[in-house]
């Protein structure tokens, strides 16, 4: 009995510290998925007894939703390799000080820590201003983050905790194996495993040469087979050459960013890496997302009582004004309003989809022009569409449970969570096949319907023919109620909780030590 009690307790030990490295963190600081991503990747770690803590910015929105948040650390960042111009306050002119800050993130015993700095004390976003204008020293603003990390990693802060995987989520966190390999190479420290996660290839935190000055990144990483980035350097690109493992957060997305297509400049370094490169998808919080129980609904539902589902597309179609039509088909938007998102193949077409016995809405912003010319349909079309402009994340959650179907054209998409969220709240999604969203919707054909393995409707190619036919498909299955029933339940039934994700994470963390442990300095990529 003692055996067995001993062998418990041993299967519980935490197998490795983790430090979890992230510019978002929901629900303190979000824009995109990667906030989610963010918030539910480690809780899953921690569930498998992982010791995993998070590093974030300290946004004073971020600090304002955090309770019991407590000082734990200071850091005097030396002025070598930071300069003192950042606007960090001097210690005798000589280092910089931050604050750590420390809580928990909710729902969680995982420890959450902000980094305290003059930096990140403004108003908007983590990446814009109220204006929407990019801050115009965020190359400033994350490298921070990565010279905090560094010093976390290497045990030189109060922290007194020194992790074993550096885990960096995108171009924010990009320079810390740079950093990392030059403690290796120049003060032979053995610095711990990294991991980059690749979340969009589109954003590269590309700078120039006279910023990679300001910086005081070591000298020898400007050439074109490191940081350098056709004569400016590349904050993913960091990432990229440096780390022991590169995922990024879907099987076919890892494929796609090897070709010119999608690499953006990096594809022959992602192909020259590609033993090393890896895509794990991406899973949802089943506990936050779940019909049965979710606060944010007007009425929760299952698989079992989907005609309490209706109750939703009423309260969604009360909140955006549309006439409340039990059987017209609703479909729903909720996304960056960007080139990505294929918004404005939409809107091309918008005047055929609108003759389709439908309804749409909205909830998402971005590029101004696509959010001009929304406006002007809603305002054309009052009774067919209507759109939100910003982010509320309650009604993202009565957007899923209420409207019938999800449209998502997106050119491209590594991973993509909202067609995760469509399938678990019965919902259809509307797919282009790429990236993560080829990996996760089965489409309705008529073989997948047959054998009841269809989850939504899957089309090719981005242009605007196709998505008509995909809408008057999804019109035409959702006439036929058994179908579309069926359709509900298939995609309800499907399974992307973090959970078997999490374990693919740490088989990466694995080869990640082994890849470190085996380290022979980096051979030149010829690009």
């Amino acid at each position: 009995m003692m055996n067995a009690k001993k062998n418990k307790k041993s299967q519980k030990k935490p197998k490795y510290k983790i430090l979890f490295v992230s510019s978002e963190l929901h629900p303190f600081a979000k824009t995109g998925g990667l906030g989610d991503v963010s918030n539910s990747l480690p809780k899953a770690l921690k569930a498998l007894y992982q010791d995993i803590r998070i590093l974030i910015p300290a946004y004073p929105f971020a600090v304002k939703k955090a309770e019991s948040i407590k000082t734990i650390a200071t850091i005097d960042l030396p002025t070598k390799g930071f300069p003192g111009h950042l606007g960090l306050p001097a210690i005798e002119g000589k280092r910089n000080r931050v604050s750590i800050l420390e809580t928990l993130l909710p729902g969680s015993q995982v420890k959450v820590m902000m980094i305290e700095s003059e930096l990140y004390n403004r108003s908007g976003t983590p990446y814009f201003n109220s204006n929407n204008k990019e801050w115009d020293d965020n190359d400033f603003r994350f490298a921070l983050l990565n010279y905090v990390a560094v010093e976390i990693a290497m045990g030189r802060t109060e922290v007194n905790w020194k992790p074993d995987i550096v885990h960096g989520n995108d171009w924010q966190a990009g320079l810390i194996g740079a950093l990392l390999e030059d403690e290796h190479l120049n003060k032979k420290n053995l610095r711990p495993a990294t991991v980059f996660t690749i979340h969009n290839m589109a954003h590269m935190g590309v700078y120039s040469q006279e910023r990679f000055n300001a910086l005081e990144l070591p000298k020898h990483l400007w050439n074109h087979h490191e940081l350098e980035f056709h004569d400016d350097f590349s904050f993913i690109k960091g990432g990229l050459v440096f780390s022991d493992r590169v995922n990024t957060v879907s099987p076919s997305y890892a494929k796609e960013i090897q070709h010119e297509e999608f690499g953006y400049g990096l594809s022959g370094l992602l192909s020259y890496r590609s033993e090393r490169l890896s895509g794990i998808l991406n899973g949802i919080d089943m506990k936050e997302w779940n019909p049965a129980k979710d606060p944010m609904i007007k009425q929760n539902y299952s698989i079992k009582t989907l005609i309490d589902k209706q109750t939703n597309k009423t309260a969604v179609q009360k909140h955006f004004n549309l006439p409340k039509k039990k059987n017209t088909l609703l479909l729903g938007i909720v996304a960056r309003l960007v080139y990505q998102k294929g918004i404005d193949l939409v809107l091309e077409n918008m005047e055929e989809i609108l003759e389709l016995p439908v309804q749409i809405v909205v909830l998402g912003s971005g590029d101004l022009e696509l959010e001009s010319r929304l406006r002007q349909w809603s305002n054309k079309y009052p009774d067919k569409i209507q759109i939100q402009l910003g982010y509320d994340e309650s009604l993202s959650h009565l957007i899923e449970a209420g409207i019938d179907a999800f449209i998502m054209p997106s050119r491209f998409e590594p991973c993509g969570l909202n067609q995760l969220y469509s399938l678990r709240y019965g919902t259809i999604p509307i797919v282009r096949e790429t990236g993560g969203l080829a990996d996760t919707v089965v489409h309705a054909s008529k073989e997948h319907l047959n054998n009841n393995t269809a989850t939504g409707v899957v089309f090719h190619e981005s242009k605007g023919s196709t998505i008509i036919d995909a809408i008057t498909l999804t019109s035409l299955l959702y006439q036929n109620k058994d179908i579309w029933k069926q359709l509900m339940i298939s995609g309800m039934k499907q399974e992307y909780s973090w959970k078997e994700s999490a374990k693919k994470y740490l088989k990466l963390y694995a080869q990640a030590i082994k890849d470190r442990n085996k380290y022979t300095q980096h051979t030149p990529v010829i690009l």
